[in-house]
């Protein structure tokens, strides 16, 4: 018999607040986080949006010296895992810290220590390169930097799996905890790619909206949509196997109860046209529960506002719960703050957390036009409303698809 997992602290860096709370009331208030891009001159890019975390300084989280030898996205995965452990009144004093371990992942890690390591080995000859450049800018070093500030002993790995990277480290914590591995997992993703690199790359790719109106940039499901806005962030939240969660007295947000995975092995940025691969992710996710597809009613989308995405994602949909399908509400958060790579399907499964315990589903901002073949409700606007499960996807660039599937608490 597999150990019951539950949520007990979450924490969150986004564009649209520096915590679970600011973010989540962000979310209920339709806020989105586009602007210009201030963090480099865009004069020469097709693209001039993303979705920046504003007024994040470092140092107000961790030890001045320990923020100076972190890249930025391992500063935005400290900041969130303080947030988390703090929020699950996690004691490590009292915990046997072999039993606590992390699962964080960044799709990426540093392209900004690479670009400026680079420019120096250029400009001033190989000898300039920073002696810690290396793990400044490797990815599992989000994972590395929040189990050594905060004495985390336990299984510590960094699943890297582009976009599907948030969800498949929850996800894996998930397992580890199930099968006894750890107590206490730390689990998530960090993001913080705005940078020439990125922006130019995914340009390239025809990935990346074109769009300069902050209220038309990101536009998920819709038939205007244009492609996804870069964003930036950290969510980080504590699954806790339920009886070591209930004998310290935490308080427990929900219980996750599903997790399921699946590869396209079709191509290296579109998903299966038919939408295959992703359906299999969420139907092993509801197997894996136990859960037929009529007990879901709400589906948090990966929902990038590409056109290939959100047209076999809505295939996808279909294929998994049949005519079902339309009884769902499916949103995207994205709709507000843009797609963080690593960090989004951690933030997405935050959100699908708060939704469950506030009986509420945010709209998708933005949406207004629907498209022909996608014919789904996409929450056009919000709802209040029980959410008994809420089902997560991302899909990842190499056809990582991942699904996780949260459910209200219950004795």
């Amino acid at each position: 018999m597999s150990r019951r997992v539950v949520v007990t602290g979450m924490g969150a860096i986004t564009p649209t607040g520096l915590s679970v709370d600011e973010f989540w009331n962000s979310v209920k208030e339709g806020k989105t986080g586009f602007g210009e891009i201030s963090r480099f001159d865009t004069t020469d890019y097709k693209v001039h949006m993303a979705a920046e975390v504003k007024d994040f300084v470092g140092k107000e989280y961790m030890d001045f010296k320990a923020a100076k030898r972190m890249e930025l996205f391992s500063q935005y995965a400290v900041a969130a895992a303080k947030e988390a452990i703090t929020d699950a009144g996690l004691d490590m004093t009292k915990e046997d810290p072999f039993r606590v371990g992390t699962a964080i992942g960044s799709g990426v890690g540093s392209l900004q220590a690479i670009e400026r390591e680079y420019t120096k080995i250029v400009e001033k000859g190989p000898g300039r390169v920073n002696p810690i450049f290396v793990p400044l800018m490797i990815s599992n070093m989000a994972a590395g930097n929040v189990s050594i500030q905060f004495g985390l002993q336990g299984k510590s790995t960094n699943d890297v799996t582009a976009c599907a990277t948030g969800t498949n480290n929850i996800g894996d914590a998930f397992r580890s905890i199930q099968y006894g591995e750890a107590d206490v997992m730390l689990a998530g993703g960090a993001e913080a790619s705005v940078c020439p690199t990125a922006i130019a790359g995914f340009t390239a790719l025809t990935a990346l909206s074109t769009v300069n109106d902050p209220k038309k940039c990101s536009l998920p499901f819709d038939k205007n949509r244009s492609g996804f806005v870069l964003g930036e962030g950290s969510g980080i939240v504590v699954l806790e196997e339920l009886e070591h969660a209930k004998a310290r007295g935490a308080k427990i947000y929900a219980e996750v109860v599903g997790y399921g995975c699946s590869a396209d092995a079709y191509h290296i940025t579109s998903p299966l046209e038919d939408g295959a691969g992703a359906a299999r992710a969420m139907t092993n996710a509801m197997s894996d529960a136990g859960v037929q597809p009529s007990d879901i009613t709400y589906i948090n989308a990966h929902g990038t506002a590409t056109h290939h995405n959100d047209l076999f994602e809505t295939r996808a949909i279909k294929l998994a719960f049949g005519e079902h399908a339309k009884e769902l509400k499916i949103n995207s958060t994205k709709s507000m703050i843009g797609h963080l790579l690593g960090a989004a399907g951690a933030v997405e499964f935050i959100t699908c957390v708060k939704e469950i315990e506030e009986g509420y589903i945010h709209k998708t901002v933005g949406y207004e036009t629907p498209d022909d073949e996608m014919d789904l409700n996409y929450c056009q606007q919000d709802y209040n409303e029980k959410v008994p499960y809420a089902l997560s996807n991302s899909l990842g660039f190499g056809g990582h698809n991942a699904s996780i599937l949260i459910r209200k608490y219950t004795d």
